[in-house]
């Protein structure tokens, strides 16, 4: 199978091209280098016929990114995504598109997949959570007119080897999980954004990836939600850290006067089970001392700052990054 992937430089796309090429299929995965996203016309030149688009790309960060840039994540966003569904309505009509949703456009506690649309996303994401549902939409309203066929994934934060080093934002468990090494290795000061009671929920990139391919084969012109179903507290999941690091969880420090997101993210995943119900995921603390491995491994733990998360001062001809 001939596919085309925005986004695949990033830490799910990497993961989930190489996966693809091993099954023996035809893969092109594009990061910024190899497309300006921001341009109608980047993948023009892309001719082929493919029979899947993945669109994983999108200009974000972790932390307070959202917070700080909503006008140039509408505009930047929007304009990503209109590039990608306009290539695919002219150029590859034939493709069926999966395209990432986000767990931020849930507005309240019920994030089953019908939720999706309804009420007003947590502010502080609100822009990218609504950059994210118009892009849903746009499936809808191609598949509507032109009878385009999609499926639109929602993740929950993924986790595992090979994240990225580079002094972007992390997402909470990278962080955790640098500031403790840190806080072992180099004897800093261990301090966290919140009160640590704030809710998250993991899922291994490797089963994401495994759930993801067999909802694409499934499901036609859908939505669905790709996570654990279950969430721990930010304490909790510093506890498993510092157990796994050998880090004393009292010497952290919680800092209440930083921002920290939504109060609880957790997905709905009754879809998820009624169609993979045999899938058993990987443990969190299987899954924690794989990541925790790699980050000694490469030192990625050097590369975390002292802070929740670098502040960056965001740019059109940087690389649209991947969410999850």
């Amino acid at each position: 199978m001939r596919i085309l992937m925005t986004g695949g430089t990033g830490f799910m796309g990497t993961a989930l091209a190489a996966r693809l090429k091993g099954e023996g299929h035809d893969v092109t995965a594009l990061g910024t280098a190899d497309a300006d996203l921001t341009d109608p016309r980047s993948l023009e030149r892309f001719t082929a016929r493919f029979e899947r688009l993945y669109h994983l790309a999108a200009w974000t960060q972790a932390g307070d990114f959202c917070l700080k840039h909503p006008g140039e994540q509408w505009l930047i966003n929007q304009q990503i995504n209109t590039t990608v569904l306009s290539y695919w309505k002219r150029r590859q009509p034939q493709a069926k598109l999966i395209a990432m949703g986000s767990s931020c456009c849930y507005a309240g506690p019920d994030s089953r997949e019908p939720s999706y649309m309804l009420g007003e996303p947590t502010p502080s994401l609100y822009t990218y959570a609504m950059t994210k549902r118009m892009l849903y939409q746009g499936l809808r309203a191609l598949n509507a007119q032109f009878k385009l066929r999609y499926l639109c994934a929602v993740a929950s934060t993924l986790y595992g080897p090979g994240y990225h080093t580079d002094g972007r934002q992390n997402h909470f468990i990278f962080d955790l999980i640098g500031k403790i090494i840190r806080g072992k290795e180099l004897g800093e000061e261990v301090v966290l954004w919140g009160d640590g009671l704030q809710k998250r929920e993991l899922i291994d990139r490797d089963d994401f990836i495994s759930l993801l391919a067999r909802a694409v084969d499934a499901l036609d012109d859908d939505l669905i939600n790709i996570g654990s179903g279950e969430q721990l507290s930010i304490k909790d999941f510093a506890a498993e850290i510092c157990a796994l690091v050998g880090y004393p969880p009292g010497k952290i420090r919680y800092d209440k006067s930083r921002y920290v997101g939504a109060a609880s993210k957790c997905l709905n995943v009754d879809k998820l089970r009624a169609l993979a119900p045999e899938v058993k995921l990987t443990p969190l603390r299987e899954g924690l001392r794989k990541t925790i491995d790699w980050f000694y491994a490469v030192k990625a733990y050097e590369s975390t700052p002292k802070g929740r998360g670098r502040k960056s001062s965001p740019s059109r001809s940087k690389k649209p990054r991947p969410r999850r």
